[in-house]
């Protein structure tokens, strides 16, 4: 008797990985994300670049019970003057949608460790 395995027994890990992102599957909110995003641009995990550190912005709005809605719309957006003079331009939907946003808002808000 013949055996049957999934479609996916048969193709290599990064394969399926690409068929499943490509087909939808959520995309966990992580530094990947981020870069996805193009975050990774003008902002950095512990240094300042263009932009405030990640950790900056994880100390500034700790605590905070409306952050994640405030900095969301700052991402979707864009600001001015809220960590100096250069603004921060509007993330377009395309390269992340709303729902990213605020997972990759929330991933950068959790306290680490």
């Amino acid at each position: 008797m013949p055996i049957h395995l999934p479609l996916f027994a048969w193709m290599p890990a990064a394969a399926v990985l690409s068929l499943l992102l490509s087909a939808g599957a959520p995309v966990h909110a992580s530094q990947q994300l981020a870069e996805k995003g193009g975050c990774n641009v003008c902002h950095a995990p512990d240094k300042k670049l263009l932009g405030p550190s990640w950790r900056d912005i994880a100390v500034k709005y700790q605590g905070q019970a409306n952050a994640v809605t405030l900095l969301s719309q700052r991402v979707r957006k864009g600001s001015q003057g809220v960590w100096g003079p250069v603004p921060m331009p509007p993330t377009d939907a395309r390269k992340l949608n709303d729902a990213d946003v605020k997972a990759v808002v929330a991933w950068l808000l959790k306290p680490s460790g």
